[in-house]
């Protein structure tokens, strides 16, 4: 039984008592009762807006989907996009220590060519020198380094 029908019940109930709206007791009951009908009518609106609320949030949520649909493809999309950057992962990758920090730098073949790269950890900028193979620090000085190769797929095989 709903609210509504409850409240309904009740003031059927006090009428069919005879409870006099002229009695202390009586004025007080029928406050009561009419306080409990209002108390139920708001009620039923609120579920009414809870629930045109709850159909526009849905309505957005499939817009949004579909949004992220047209940006950023499907999910099996994604992994065909996933195999094709296995390959891209191929070129080598580089790696030096830092002689202010002492800490690894990995790096790419296009970073190397750039002749330099910045340590992400202090920020010492380190220039390369690739046709004598030595490194080149902030100060001018000559530092040697050696670049080991590190295979993309994690194994730690050395390339020639």
């Amino acid at each position: 039984m709903e609210i509504l029908e409850k409240v309904a019940y009740l003031k059927g109930l006090a009428e069919g008592m005879g409870i006099d709206g002229k009695t202390k007791e009586g004025k007080l009951l029928h406050a009561v009762i009419d306080l409990l009908d209002d108390i139920a009518l708001e009620l039923q609106d609120i579920r009414e807006e809870q629930s045109d609320l709850e159909d526009g949030l849905d309505a957005v949520s499939e817009d949004l989907s579909d949004v992220e649909s047209i940006l950023y493809g499907d999910e099996d999309d994604e992994e065909e996009e996933e195999d094709g950057e296995d390959e891209e992962d191929d070129e080598e990758v580089y790696e030096t220590t830092c002689p202010n920090c002492q800490e690894s730098i990995l790096f790419d073949e296009t970073i190397l060519a750039s002749g330099y790269v910045e340590c992400p950890n202090c920020g010492e900028r380190l220039e390369f020198d690739l046709d004598a193979g030595e490194e080149i620090g902030d100060g001018g000085e000559q530092l040697e380094f050696e670049l080991d190769d590190i295979d993309p797929e994690g194994d730690d095989g050395d390339s020639e």
